[in-house]
């Protein structure tokens, strides 16, 4: 998701999810081996190629990231939101990140006060798809929100908390985060169906433009 770029709000785990997110990422990743090695033709499944064939840019070129990148479905908050859950008070508001990442400057972001949560489209996934990058900005003092994946495969819906973001009063790029879509790829035959889901844990924040890296690297 290439040269990582140096920002002065990076992704940090929080320490009282880091335990349930390494037991999490842990017990699938043994869940796959055991697959692989009752079948180790499954593993040939996982593509390293795009599994659609969505408009690909490089949004974080001026970060120091030339990977090309698709926008997730809905993922500027500036057409219709179908497709997207909200809870708790999330919601579309006025106010966009200013760096045009789309091609084009956009008008608004998602919101998100304390307690709200926002769990996107589900999105083809595979091998090739390792990676995510949004933009994020707090509203209010020690502002956190958390990102976490959410999985369908052939065993069921899997949640995986990636951590919390380290927010700034100014619009920022996070740094790339992890799908785990390899994983999926070996359970669900080479392709999965993925959704992000962020919850604000403290404080107030906004996100907005966000994009999944469709190649591996």
């Amino acid at each position: 998701m290439f040269s990582l770029p140096v920002l002065p709000t990076p992704v940090r785990l929080l320490s009282h999810k880091s335990r349930a997110t390494l037991g999490s990422v842990l017990a699938l990743a043994s869940l796959v081996l055991s697959i692989c090695s009752a079948a180790p033709a499954q593993a040939e499944l996982v593509s390293t190629s795009a599994c659609n064939g969505a408009t690909l840019t490089q949004p974080f070129l001026r970060w120091g990231d030339p990977s090309s990148y698709e926008l997730l479905p809905g993922g500027s908050f500036e057409g219709s939101l179908s497709g997207w859950t909200l809870s708790g008070g999330a919601k579309r508001v006025a106010g966009s990140e200013p760096y045009a990442a789309t091609g084009s400057l956009g008008a608004y972001s998602l919101s998100l006060p304390a307690g709200a949560s926002a769990q996107s489209p589900f999105t083809c996934v595979d091998a090739a798809y390792p990676t995510f990058r949004f933009f994020a900005r707090n509203d209010a003092l020690l502002s956190s929100a958390v990102a976490q994946v959410v999985y369908k495969t052939a065993l069921g819906t899997v949640v995986v908390p990636l951590g919390a973001v380290a927010l700034s009063s100014s619009w920022q790029p996070t740094l790339p985060m992890l799908t785990g879509s390899v994983v999926t790829g070996v359970l669900s035959g080479g392709t999965a169906q993925v959704a992000l889901r962020f919850t604000e844990l403290t404080g107030s924040s906004q996100i907005d433009d966000v994009f999944v890296d469709p190649r591996m690297h």
